[in-house]
């Protein structure tokens, strides 16, 4: 059926495809630039900008990085971390959210003002490093896991989530004779997988972007994650200007800057770029649509 539309829509229809093209272009060209140049070679990059002569380009950038060997450790690490993480933080989400979402839950609205409380005030970072510390998960993966794994923004959402499913899918379960907990792992998680993997990919993106809690908790460096590494790499990389001259050193710090920043860039991307395609369909709710007919 054809649609039709008043001069005023189509209007709209214009102006709103007009901002998409801007927002997507504002956010497309500097992904396209940094990956240019990442394969430009400093002098190139300087001087000229972003070159398609192939005698421009190099790949000295990702050679340089690529040869420290604490890459892939870091890479490694900050993997495990990453997912740890996302699982853990998603799974005590649900396990908290499911819950507070039932009016006649008992303590529902005490509960839920202290995890409000949360969002506003904290406990600061000497207290939280002194209980990490007394917990004996410094230098450890739970330190990087386990701290922030309760997110109360999280919780609302999975909340809402669940206040939004169909009473009936849950009455119809208790007239077959299911209690909570068979409710809970057999219908109510396989319905919110939507949810679920949205906040899983929230929750991953963030740790694998995150270094301040590793650089604050994690001294072995065999067990710090990627990020950190990189920021070690770049700090490495700095010229002592009481070597050389103030203006050479400036100069070579500056090659060095271009020739591993925006490599690095790319090398620490790679999985969120990966991941994503597999999470997409996830962020959809249509998945509820059709749950009561069967």
């Amino acid at each position: 059926m054809n649609k039709h539309y008043t001069a005023f829509d189509k209007r709209v229809l214009v102006v709103n495809k007009i901002l998409l093209f801007l927002l997507v272009t504002i956010t497309v060209v500097p992904l396209l630039y940094v990956l240019a140049a990442s394969f430009q070679s400093p002098d190139s990059l300087m001087s000229k900008g972003i070159s398609f002569h192939l005698s421009d380009w190099t790949l000295s950038g990702y050679k340089k990085v690529l040869a420290n060997g604490s890459i892939l450790r870091g890479f490694i690490n900050s993997l495990l971390y990453s997912f740890g993480f996302a699982f853990f933080s998603t799974a005590v989400t649900m396990l908290c959210a499911y819950p507070l979402s039932k009016p006649d839950f008992v303590g529902r609205r005490v509960i839920t003002y202290l995890f409000l409380i949360t969002m506003f005030f904290g406990g600061g970072l000497i207290p939280t490093y002194l209980v990490v510390k007394d917990l004996g998960m410094l230098d450890t993966a739970w330190a990087i896991i386990v701290p922030g794994a309760i997110n109360v923004w999280n919780i609302i959402l999975a909340k809402t989530y669940f206040q939004g499913l169909p009473n009936e899918i849950e009455e119809a379960a208790v007239i077959d004779g299911a209690n909570q907990m068979q409710i809970f792992w057999k219908i109510m998680l396989p319905l919110a997988k939507p949810i679920m993997f949205v906040l899983f990919l929230y929750a991953f993106v963030g740790q694998w972007n995150g270094y301040f809690d590793a650089m604050i908790y994690i001294k072995n460096t065999d067990l710090q994650p990627l990020q950190l590494v990189l920021r070690n790499i770049l700090i490495q990389n700095q010229i002592d200007t009481n070597m050389v001259g103030a203006q050479a050193a400036m100069a070579e710090m500056e090659k060095v800057a271009q020739l591993i920043k925006y490599a690095t860039i790319i090398i620490s991307s790679l999985p969120l770029v990966v991941m994503y395609p597999f999470f997409q369909k996830y962020f959809d709710k249509g998945v509820m649509v059709g749950s009561l007919k069967g």
